[in-house]
């Protein structure tokens, strides 16, 4: 004869309930999904892409270098942004401030006459700028981010189209589209440029007394407040680093076209949020950082480089880059929900 043990809840003499059968390894499952989902599509976007698009040509080194080269305007415009939302902001200004950035470097040269290395450090601090007057209005005044970094975004449309009559600006000289056509150890510039941008906001993010400030900032402004951190000021030089992104990133994709175009860079808005909100939802819980901005810049250009191989409609693009962005907020949700949980 046998018996049945019945655990008890202390204190109360009731039977324990247990679990719902099969919650754990559900748990986990949403976990793993949460954190490594980024990483397991794109694996299976490149297993996908490489047996679908005919003679190897997806998996060929030059094509993988070539993901890597359209992969670094956005990661370059999309690493400032990182430090923004980790600060607990958004700024939709990004793509504008990155087309005007383009407009005024080759404007610089062309109609002002001004030599290239006094244009492009003009043209960054113009980005500078940029980001100091989106982070006074969010600070300062108290404007909500949307509303004050869209509000700056449709400015600067207007500055460009008011510089440009709507006409591109053609006249640019050699050594200036030579610096996104150039090599360095058989390497395209972009990709050097994109390293280097990306390595130092890492390091200023995580080994810097200011990148922990953001961190405290985004983590609880409230606390970080009371704790004598000057949350304004984190929040500024987030918003300041990120105009300076957006204008290299303009001024390299100005390089890149050779002309200065009025909306050339609007479409990196959307790019960079998509990779971002992917890239939090790789190896962290939920939380923006620089590498995994990176991974999420690469999975999108992975998706629009297979896309186009396999000869796929123009408008299955739009599907994925709208669909990328969806689904990286529910990752980085997810990824959040069960970190606390």
């Amino acid at each position: 004869m046998s018996t049945e043990t019945i655990a008890l809840r202390p204190g109360t003499g009731l039977p324990r309930q247990g679990k719902p059968h099969g919650g754990r390894g559900r748990r986990l499952a949403l976990t793993i999904v949460s954190k490594y989902g980024t990483l397991i599509a794109m694996a299976v976007m490149i297993l996908i892409f490489g047996l679908g698009v005919p003679n190897g040509a997806f998996l060929s080194s030059n094509n993988l270098l070539a993901i890597v080269n359209q992969s670094a305007l956005t990661a370059i415009i999309a690493s400032g942004l990182t430090l923004v939302l980790v600060v607990g902001e958004m700024d939709l200004s990004i793509g504008y401030a990155a087309s005007l950035a383009g407009i005024l470097v080759t404007g610089l040269m062309a109609n002002q006459g001004l030599p290239l290395p006094i244009a492009i450090l003009a043209t960054l601090l113009i980005g500078a700028l940029i980001g100091t007057v989106n982070g006074l209005l969010v600070t300062k005044v108290g404007v909500n981010a949307v509303v004050a970094t869209l509000g700056v975004g449709t400015v600067l449309i207007g500055l460009a189209y008011g510089y440009t009559a709507g006409s591109p600006i053609i006249s640019v000289p050699t050594a200036f589209t030579n610096i996104t056509l150039g090599r360095f150890l058989t390497i395209q510039n972009p990709i050097w440029i994109m390293i280097a941008i990306l390595a130092v906001l890492w390091v200023i993010l995580n080994r810097t007394p200011p990148g922990q400030r953001m961190q405290a900032v985004g983590a609880n402004k409230n606390a970080a407040h009371l704790a004598g951190l000057r949350t304004d000021r984190a929040k500024i030089t987030a918003f300041i680093i990120a105009g300076v992104c957006a204008a290299t990133a303009g001024i390299l994709l100005a390089s890149l076209l050779g002309s200065g175009t009025v909306s050339a860079g609007d479409g990196y808005l959307l790019d960079s949020f998509a990779a971002v909100f992917l890239g939090a939802a790789t190896l962290r819980d939920g939380d923006f950082h620089i590498i995994g901005t990176l991974v999420g810049v690469l999975v999108v250009n992975v998706g629009f480089n297979g896309l186009s191989l396999m000869g796929t409609p123009t408008f299955w693009q739009f599907v994925f880059k709208g669909g990328i962005l969806v689904l990286a907020v529910a990752l980085s949700t997810l990824a959040r929900r069960y970190s606390k949980a």
